[in-house]
């Protein structure tokens, strides 16, 4: 059950902001405490207070702490699709399905890839999680394609380093509504949550820096194929991206996709890849690479669309 906490401001944190101070005085993330905030959660002296404003030593502070997670358990079942790519000592890479999940969480009862390699004998031994054991990265549970999972601390500790240091090349094929203008181009759009949608996110002032880059590799008359690169990795960030040029990837109905041309193609996802991931190996510091071809699915809209 959640529960209200009260107390004064210390002093060490006079002038400092809600969001730093809170974090630093409950353990809990900058954004956790600014979603408090948001939602009225905070209050200093009786008054709903916002993230950024600062605080004053012996003001009188009210915080309705969050509940705490519901534990998260993985479980070994078996995935249909869950195909291996490679496999050695530090690392395993997959090509996931539609309708999974790189790994469990709240509220989500499908199959996670976390949970596909456990039924499948991979041992995993990181200091992640226990429901992300090794997930360096994660695809949407709508989005297929390549991932890369770390069997070792030392792996994952050199994985995730690459991650923030986006040395890795993430490479995915979009079919998105429109054509896109210039033909090659990048879109450089903070994200952040929707403002009043919260299981979306979209382009925001004081969002998270997200930079996509792409090129149109074939129009047809109601869509396009495009090649894109990320150069950060943001939740739903593509999808954010195209939608907001008003061009979103076909069948993405989240993010305004026309659903008359998704039923017309047969599909019920947004026609999304993950082809190709390259990155350097962090047993023999040697470049590799692995490719992807298109699921069923995507391969047979894309003939549909294609058409006369």
């Amino acid at each position: 059950m959640a529960q209200t906490r009260n107390l004064p401001v210390p002093d060490g944190l006079a002038g400092e902001r809600v969001d730093a101070a809170l974090a630093r005085l409950l353990g809990l993330s900058r954004t956790a405490v600014a979603d408090l905030a948001a939602g009225g959660g905070v209050r200093v002296d009786g008054r709903e207070v916002a993230k950024s404003e600062r605080l004053r030593a012996g003001a009188w502070l009210e915080i309705d702490l969050p509940d705490p997670p519901v534990p998260v358990t993985v479980v070994a079942d078996p995935v249909d699709g869950l195909t291996v790519v490679h496999d050695d000592d530090d690392l395993v890479v997959v090509d996931k399905p539609v309708g999974v999940a790189a790994h469990p969480s709240p509220g989500w009862t499908g199959p996670t890839v976390v949970g596909g390699l456990a039924a499948a004998g991979f041992r995993i031994a990181t200091s992640g999680a226990a429901e992300r054991q090794g997930v360096v990265h994660r695809l949407d549970v709508g989005t297929s394609g390549l991932m890369v999972v770390a069997k070792s601390e030392y792996a994952y500790s050199r994985l995730k380093q690459a991650f923030r240091d986006r040395t890795v090349e993430k490479t995915y094929h979009a079919v998105v509504q429109g054509h896109p203008d210039p033909l090659t181009g990048t879109i450089d759009a903070p994200i952040g949550r929707h403002p009043t949608a919260d299981y979306k996110w979209a382009v925001v002032a004081g969002g998270k820096n997200s930079i996509t880059h792409y090129e149109v590799i074939e129009a047809f008359r109601s869509a396009s194929l495009c090649e894109i690169h990320l150069e950060t990795g943001r939740t739903h960030q593509i999808r954010v991206h195209f939608s907001a040029l008003r061009h979103p990837c076909v069948g993405d109905l989240t993010y305004g996709a026309d659903p008359t041309l998704a039923a017309r193609l047969g599909l019920t996802r947004q026609w999304l890849h993950a082809v190709r991931l390259g990155f350097t190996h962090p047993g023999t510091d040697e470049w590799v690479e692995f490719e992807s071809p298109y699921p069923a699915d995507l391969a047979a809209a894309l003939e549909t669309v294609s058409g006369p």
